[in-house]
């Protein structure tokens, strides 16, 4: 015998904006609205892109942007110093240019220092760097260490800040 098509009943379909559905035509609505939402709202591929286009943005503005500046004469060097208990870190400016930044990470016996000795040391780091720029000039440090600024007028200096 061949296959014979048998009369079904179609009261629970429904069409709705072109598509057949077996459900309310109020779920439908939910449905439409949660589609439309779904269009609107960004993709996890779209957010790959627009985090893609603002990489290539940032990048591309460090790359062609001057960040740092040759040094002009000798003259009106500021350094910027600055210590964490993960390492030391300073910038040397000339006329509020950058000319260079330096970091480094803490040697192990370091990591035992006091405030005041590891923002010292950023300081000595930073004018040990920055030698050959500073020798026979006079220079600004900054540093965010109050203490530090009557370390010459002490009588009696430790080991670490006989350096």
């Amino acid at each position: 015998m061949k296959d014979q098509l048998l009369p079904v009943d179609a009261s629970p379909i429904a069409l709705s904006s072109g598509y057949i559905s077996d459900s309310d035509p109020e779920e439908d609505d939910e449905e439409d609205q949660r589609r439309i939402l779904l269009t609107i709202l960004p993709t996890e591929e779209t957010m790959m892109i627009m985090k893609e286009d603002a990489f290539q943005l940032i990048k591309q503005k460090l790359c062609s942007a001057l960040i740092l500046a040759l040094p002009e004469g000798s003259e009106d060097f500021v350094v910027y110093c600055d210590a964490s208990h993960k390492g030391l870190g300073a910038v040397l400016m000339q006329r509020e240019k950058v000319i260079a930044y330096a970091s480094r990470q803490l040697k192990v016996h370091e990591k035992n220092y006091t405030t005041h000795d590891l923002e010292l040391s950023s300081v000595v780091f930073a004018l040990k760097t920055w030698r050959h720029y500073l020798y026979g000039t006079r220079c600004t440090v900054f540093t965010d260490h109050k203490s530090l600024q009557h370390i010459l007028d002490q009588k009696e200096l430790n080991m670490r800040q006989r350096l």
